[in-house]
């Protein structure tokens, strides 16, 4: 199952260090499924946005994503891709950028020539092959026709989708400089959200998470002395204060770190695909480590 990770320090910008896979340590480690492509996307301190990402073959670019990287963002958002749609190249790697935004998503969309169709124009948004960006590009058109509303955005284009095609699921994390949105849909995957205080559950500690499924590390020292809004596909650590997002909740934090929670897919997919439905290497894709 690909993994999400997002990250608002809003609005401090923080060091932060991430492997986006953490070195096998053992042969069981590396007996596990590889993924198909790490990537992490942040922002420049002008808002320029920077996307570092590669695809994982056959551990061709393993270092790449074993490699400490450091970087300084009030927004980050971090993928572990297990391929469901699209081949194994840098195009089809999260995150996604368009009109200054980042996007990763986790999930399955199918009946994509029908999203093509309704994306238009728009579809000359996307570069590669995945629902994932074609998601993202419906999204990206949303948010223009709503004057810019990213909320706005994300609930119709996921409502179009919900209403229209066959999905398995839906959650994304969409990062702007200072802004961070999670949804959750329907009830499939699970995204979890923390809203860490200052050096965290004690009040003393820098951030350091470590997903036990995903194999993702993050660390900031930073983060001892400032809050921070943390979105997960699973527990990082072992703070009580995890909270699941609801099948349907669309989580925003803003520029200075307020949260909002906005239910805004209360009904079930029209088209709710199982992993029966899916192709081999897509059901695959979406099963827990």
């Amino acid at each position: 199952m690909c993994r999400l990770f997002g990250l608002s320090s809003a609005p401090l910008r923080t060091h932060a260090t991430f492997w986006l896979l953490d070195a096998p340590d053992s042969l069981s480690r590396q007996s596990h499924r590889d993924p198909d492509g790490t990537g992490l996307g942040y922002f420049a301190a002008d808002g320029t946005p920077r996307v570092d990402k590669a695809p994982v073959a056959a551990y061709r670019d393993r270092a790449f994503a074993e490699e400490a990287r450091q970087e300084e963002s009030q927004t980050f958002v971090a993928h572990v891709r297990f391929a469901s749609t699209g081949s194994l190249e840098m195009r089809n790697t999260h995150p996604f950028e368009q009109d200054g935004r980042l996007f990763a998503h986790n999930g399955v969309i199918e009946g994509l020539d029908r999203l093509d169709d309704h994306l238009g124009g728009d579809r000359s948004l996307v570069r590669g092959d995945t629902d994932s960006e074609r998601f993202f590009a419906l999204i990206t058109r949303e948010i223009r026709r709503h004057g810019g509303d990213v909320g706005a955005g994300i609930r119709e284009a996921a409502g179009w989708i919900a209403a229209n095609l066959p999905l398995y699921a839906l959650n994304l994390i969409l990062i702007t400089p200072g802004d961070l949105w999670a949804l959750r849909y329907p009830d499939t995957h699970e995204l979890y959200v923390l809203q860490r205080q200052a050096g965290g559950e004690h009040g003393s500690r820098h951030l350091d998470h470590s997903g036990s499924h995903g194999r993702m590390r993050v660390h900031s020292s930073h983060l001892a002395d400032h809050p921070a809004v943390v979105v997960a596909s699973e527990r990082m650590d072992d703070n009580p204060h995890w909270r699941p997002l609801e099948p349907g909740e669309l989580l925003h934090a803003d520029p200075h770190l307020h949260l909002t929670r906005e239910t805004v897919l209360p009904d079930a997919p029209a088209h709710q695909l199982t992993l029966e439905d899916l192709h081999p290497a897509a059901a695959a894709s979406q099963k827990a480590a």
